[in-house]
């Protein structure tokens, strides 16, 4: 069983398990068709969908027709297209999912648009910097009654991101750091993850969290990327694509920022000799941290005093299956003269976010047991049918700026952007 296919399992399970049945559906709800059998819609749409009043499951197209109607049939779903072109011009068809391979995303979703469907487009939005701003500045989007289209970055749609970022003021970080991986053998070599005409790489699939995670607790966009080390998928697989990249950035308040991404982790143990090649399971539960700069609280005692704060997000790409953010304080004593550190006293609390509360600045709103594409989903039909939501969105200057950082990182590292599409607008 693949990575994708153990987190559908799970999903199909939480919903079993929490007792989540469907909901009736509204005679206005929103008819979504999805583009390919992908493995990822059945955590991202089918199954949060179950539990959305407004919003219906009616389509798949796929290549192989024989693929899609397995597909269809697998998860409930009424209608197989023959084709894309097909399902993205069925006039019952409000909305598009596409969760494509990225290099196919800027095609398919200009297409669906200009068929006057709204669209939740998988992330990362599109190959390049250049894709992304012809897609997200295309007039289609400006023009009166305009569809819907946004990024699906789900992990900023759950509220413990938001109330992550509360916690501290972004122009007080000393530095930042955003891992994510997949321990060695998730991930086969052959997937389409690692195929670069398809926009693949480490840095476009984890990648993508990692940076936006990194560029969101600063709340702007690096000056520099200082550092950026790629390794390559291994031969005889597409040496133009990374299996792991790390890479470093400055901030313009001088905060420095680094990511992790590896889809194929191993290593890290006692006796490299032996272990060097062992899966590494250390950042499967992706986790960021924020070290804040020191604050002067004055001279107590004859001694300098000051505090710093060091805050953990864990688990902050998919928040509902697990999370804490840890709060660690230092209050620190020291010797005027010498600068030694005379008495050091720390404090951790731990807090989570399972749904919005009053204490977050709005109404309370969503369940505890919602995930980050149930929450997407919420936000998804509040925009489309003109309400007012609870804030969270990723907006399309934000995936432009996304796709720029990518473009510097890959730049950096010596390595080729992803390639645009030939249908560029």
């Amino acid at each position: 069983m693949g990575l994708v296919d153990w987190l559908n399992s799970m999903a199909e399970f939480g919903e079993w398990a929490g007792g989540r049945k469907p909901v009736t559906k509204k005679s206005d709800a929103l008819r979504f068709g999805v583009l390919g059998a992908a493995k990822i819609a059945p955590l991202a749409l089918i199954i949060p969908a179950r539990s959305h009043a407004e919003i219906i499951v009616v389509a798949v197209a796929a290549r192989d027709k024989t693929k899609a109607e397995a597909y269809a049939k697998r998860w409930d779903v009424p209608i197989v297209h023959d084709s894309y072109e097909a399902l993205i011009n069925n006039p019952s068809i409000d909305c598009i999912y596409n969760p494509l391979p990225n290099g196919l995303h800027y095609k398919w979703t200009l297409a669906a648009l200009k068929a006057g469907k709204h669209v939740l487009l998988e992330k990362p939005s599109v190959s390049n910097a250049e894709e992304a701003r012809s897609l997200f500045h295309h007039q289609i989007l400006g023009a009166p009654n305009a569809p819907v289209l946004v990024e699906a970055s789900h992990y900023r749609f759950h509220p413990a991101w938001h109330f992550f970022l509360a916690q501290f003021e972004k122009h007080d970080i000393e530095k930042a750091s955003a891992r994510a991986g997949v321990p060695k053998g998730g991930i086969p070599a052959t997937d389409i993850r690692f195929e670069y005409d398809l926009a693949g790489g480490a840095a476009m699939d984890l990648g993508h969290y990692t940076l936006s995670a990194l560029r969101g607790v600063f709340g702007t966009e690096p000056t520099e990327v200082t550092s950026a080390t790629p390794r390559l998928i291994h031969a005889p697989h597409d040496q133009r694509c990374d299996q792991a990249m790390e890479a470093t950035y400055t901030f313009s308040n001088g905060g420095t920022g680094y990511i992790s991404a590896d889809l194929g982790a191993r290593g890290g143990y006692w006796f490299p000799w032996l272990t060097s090649n062992w899966p590494n399971f250390r950042d499967l539960l992706a986790w960021i941290s924020v070290t804040l700069h020191p604050e002067d609280l004055g001279v107590e005692s004859g001694l300098q005093k000051s505090s710093q704060k060091v805050l953990i997000f864990s688990g902050f790409m998919s928040p509902h299956a697990y999370h804490r953010i840890d709060i660690t304080t230092t209050i620190t004593l020291r010797d005027p003269t010498s600068g030694n550190i005379v008495k050091q006293e720390k404090k951790t609390e731990h807090k989570t976010a399972y749904k919005w509360t009053e204490g977050m600045g709005g109404e309370e709103r969503g369940q505890d047991w919602w995930t980050s594409y149930r929450y997407q989903l919420e936000e998804f039909v509040n925009r489309v049918k003109g309400r007012e939501g609870s804030g969270a969105w990723v907006d399309g200057e934000e995936s432009i700026r996304q796709m720029e950082a990518t473009d510097r990182t890959y730049e950096k590292a010596g390595m080729s952007i992803r390639p645009t599409s030939t249908e560029l607008e």
